[in-house]
């Protein structure tokens, strides 16, 4: 259990100091943040990304049928989590497009199907609502939403309202407390490795 707390620390610490960038920014709810996390950062990375989609699979319900992957942030991360769950992939774009088969969605048929929405950042959880209720008018069973990173601006209260369980990897708080453990728990090591043997005594110089 240790090891596997060390690992998710030092998974925190990697994704914070790959995407985290120094604000101030204004966030899609209009609320103003002094942090900001970049998902494209850690997204064009294949390593990071096949991490964190590995720590993502256990939150995938077993009776999950298809994954959906929203526009833009969502898509990457979902598409990298049905290659590791072997679960077909659907992507689902913020607004239907006007030509051609003018759908809100890609990939195949979604009715009847259990879906698992996958976002990059959840923060009031207006986009996925309103994706949601699109894939729901389609006739998709869609109950569960999964995100790498949760911002805690209410996003979680406002999907149970619409019959969403919320499944995050990290929120932000988790995210600078881990960093900051896990750079306290460098610190120690470091500190140990230049500490002087116990009981060694320097010789004078002659």
């Amino acid at each position: 259990m240790r090891s596997e707390q060390r690992s998710r620390e030092r998974l925190a610490q990697e994704l914070y100091e790959v995407a985290i960038c120094r604000g101030p920014f204004r966030l899609r709810s209009g609320e103003f943040t002094t942090e900001y996390f970049d998902k494209y950062l850690f997204e064009a990375d294949p390593r990071l990304l096949l991490r964190i989609c590995e720590e993502l699979r256990v939150f995938v319900p077993e009776n999950t049928d298809i994954i959906a992957g929203l526009e833009l942030g969502g898509m990457p991360i979902a598409t990298v989590l049905s290659q590791i769950t072997r679960l077909p992939l659907r992507l689902v774009r913020k607004h239907a497009k006007g030509y051609g088969t003018a759908k809100i969605f890609e990939g195949g048929p979604i009715r009847g199907k259990r879906l698992i929405i996958v976002e990059d950042v959840v923060t009031s959880g207006g986009a996925v609502i309103h994706a949601v209720k699109a894939l729901r008018g389609e006739g998709a069973i869609v109950q569960d939403v999964l995100c790498v990173l949760e911002h805690e601006c209410g996003g979680p209260a406002t999907l149970k309202q619409f019959g969403l369980r919320l499944h995050r990897l990290f929120s932000m708080d988790e995210l600078r407390r881990f960093t900051k453990v896990r750079e306290l728990f460098r610190a120690e090591e470091n500190s140990q490795r230049n500490a002087p043997a116990r009981g060694h005594k320097r010789r004078a110089s002659m």
